[in-house]
């Protein structure tokens, strides 16, 4: 055997057996006549012990060893004499009476620690290297937990894991497809799926009506902090139940893995939040709710006085974040230009402090009398030590989104996103439609399956815009982690969604025939959701990206910089594809018919 027990067990309860250990060396130390070398794997760090007074030839042999070295030791353990409390093996050590180099290892470009001190490129480009780190290695871990107790959870709940097609028809609508070309059926491709969202519920007129499936989805979209072009769902549909069933079933399993992943007791509901009421308050359809600082619309106190910037606004509207006092000019310029930035676009931003006996100092006093700034005072329920940050502007929805991003920002100067604080809330009632100005048609908030708000039905024909979805989103402390409907089941109320889609029923057809056929066969009332795994396992680990929870993950662009992919392909297999490859100025690659 090359161990009979991991690096990561050894007690003061062992102590004079003898063991045979293998890993990798982590460092080595030579003291004197003494060389220490700590081996390291999967479970932990082993410190071993080399006397030159005794064994002269292998403490040469240990002297020799570099880091990542893989080796193989046997010895006897014994407690030290300096112990170190920071790792569970610490109280013992292994005196060591044989070692083999099972391999060695060149110099790895960054330190294999906690706080490397490689970038993410240099750690990106050797995943394999960056996958032995402690953090790393936790996160894979607590991702393993979490799909083992989601699927004990659902198992118990009589869901049935089935698996669906990776290799599927594409579907313009929603985010771009990554695309497969078939060289069995010259000029055609399959699409790699963005979700299995039609599989599903075909699966739910199939009678099976219990689904999940912890799949692999893909989307060619511009990647953030939290999207990979390939990123992992926990699927699920649910037959002969309603919006309430389904927020209960998920609710009880976002309860569960909290408990069991974390040891922490959720008692309570989860809150619930109105999509309009979470955009009214805070600007966001996946509010933070860590923390306050609710929106305070400031129109018929702050319009009317003189002061050009507000009096012509169509939104005005302001934050207090409580014991802000000690917030410096200079601070709260930094702000101002926080919310100027581009990809926030706000033009300016007014302050307003609350001062110890009451009054209210503010940047734009010239313009306000004391009686207008304590009635603006009385609207955020300020006192003393509060401040005030207001926003204006001609787009009220766009002005509440850059309010948003104010709210953020203050609430994690002021350490008010605490990481290890869960508040978990469930927003529902979306609109069903998003309009576009430039395409001047609707297109599916969520997706062309979700049903309306039973009591908005007669609004599909009068007044789309008003129709709210069936809809809801599990937010979890300003990520939504996960979201879904119940579906549309009826072959006519789904001809009539894909008509106010602007689909042709020809277009509607050649789409989704297969699944308006199936409709008339018998469906089911039927809804479901799907958790982002990715996003699940990093909140839970208090990660602020998800590529550290992902084997592999690709970089920003969208590139694999260990494997080299995407990548071109040889001119062989092109032609086996019946592809012409044109590469445009601009970089971009289109392919046709050879």
């Amino acid at each position: 055997m090359y161990r009979t027990i991991t690096c990561g067990e050894l007690r003061l309860a062992h102590v004079d057996q003898e063991v045979t250990l293998a890993g990798w060396v982590q460092k080595t130390r030579k003291m004197g006549g003494m060389t220490f070398v700590d081996i390291r794997d999967r479970y932990g760090i082993t410190q071993l012990a080399f006397n030159q007074e005794i064994n002269a030839e292998l403490c040469e042999q240990a002297n020799k060893l570099g880091r990542e070295y893989v080796i193989q030791v046997t010895g006897t353990v014994k407690e030290r004499s300096s112990k170190n409390a920071n790792i569970p093996t610490g109280e013992i050590e292994i005196i060591v009476s044989e070692l083999a180099v099972l391999n060695s290892a060149d110099t790895p470009p960054f330190t294999i620690e906690d706080d490397t001190d490689g970038g993410d490129d240099l750690r990106m480009k050797y995943r394999y290297l960056d996958l032995r780190r402690n953090p790393v290695r936790a996160n894979l871990e607590l991702r393993h937990k979490m799909t083992f107790e989601v699927r004990r959870y659902l198992d118990e709940q009589n869901f049935l894991e089935v698996e669906t097609p990776v290799l599927i028809k594409s579907t313009p609508e929603g985010a771009r497809d990554f695309v497969v070309p078939s060289r069995m059926n010259a000029g055609q491709f399959y699409a790699l799926p963005q979700s299995p969202q039609t599989f599903k519920q075909l699966l739910m007129v199939s009678g099976f009506d219990r689904y999940f499936q912890i799949v692999k989805c893909f989307r060619d979209e511009d990647l953030r902090a939290d999207r990979q072009p390939e990123f992992t769902q926990i699927d699920c549909e649910m037959s002969f139940v309603e919006q309430e069933d389904i927020l209960n079933t998920f609710e009880g399993m976002t309860k569960h893995l909290f408990k069991s992943l974390r040891g922490v007791e959720m008692n309570e509901p989860f809150q619930r939040i109105t999509w309009a009421d979470a955009m009214k308050l805070y600007g966001s359809d996946k509010p933070d709710l860590c923390f306050g600082m609710q929106f305070v619309e400031l129109m018929d106190i702050m319009k009317g006085h003189g002061f050009p910037v507000f009096n012509s606004a169509e939104y005005i509207g302001g934050i207090c974040a409580g014991g802000a006092a000690s917030y410096t000019r200079k601070q709260l310029d930094a702000l101002t230009e926080y919310v100027k930035r581009p990809q926030i676009g706000a033009k300016g931003m007014v302050y307003a402090r609350v001062e110890a006996d009451g009054t209210v100092k503010s940047s734009v006093d010239k313009f306000y009398s004391q009686e207008v700034l304590q009635q603006m005072k009385e609207a955020f329920g300020a006192k003393p030590g509060d401040l005030i940050l207001i926003l204006s502007g001609d787009d009220a929805m766009k002005t509440r989104k850059q309010l948003c991003e104010l709210r953020l920002e203050v609430g994690s100067q002021l350490g008010l996103r605490d990481k290890n604080k869960f508040v978990c809330l469930w927003v529902v009632d979306f609109p069903l439609f998003d309009w576009s100005e430039e395409d001047q048609r609707f297109y599916a908030m969520h997706h062309p399956f979700t049903s309306p708000k039973p009591e908005d039905m007669a609004l599909l024909d009068t007044d789309p815009k008003a129709v709210r979805a069936n809809a809801y989103d599990m937010v979890i402390n300003g990520v939504e982690v996960g979201g879904g409907s119940i579906r549309i089941y009826n072959s006519e109320l789904q001809d009539k969604m894909f008509q106010l889609l602007g689909f042709t029923p020809e277009k509607a057809q050649e789409q989704f025939g297969f699944l308006m056929n199936a409709f008339k066969y018998g469906a089911p009332p039927h809804g479901g959701i799907a958790y982002g795994l990715d996003r699940m396992v990093s909140l839970f680990a208090g990660l602020d990206s998800i590529r550290d929870c992902i084997a592999f993950p690709k970089n920003n662009s969208g590139r694999d910089v260990m494997i080299d992919a995407p990548s071109f392909i040889d001119q062989e297999q092109l032609d086996e594809l019946n592809l012409l490859v044109d590469i445009k100025e601009e970089n971009n690659i289109s392919y046709g018919k050879g």
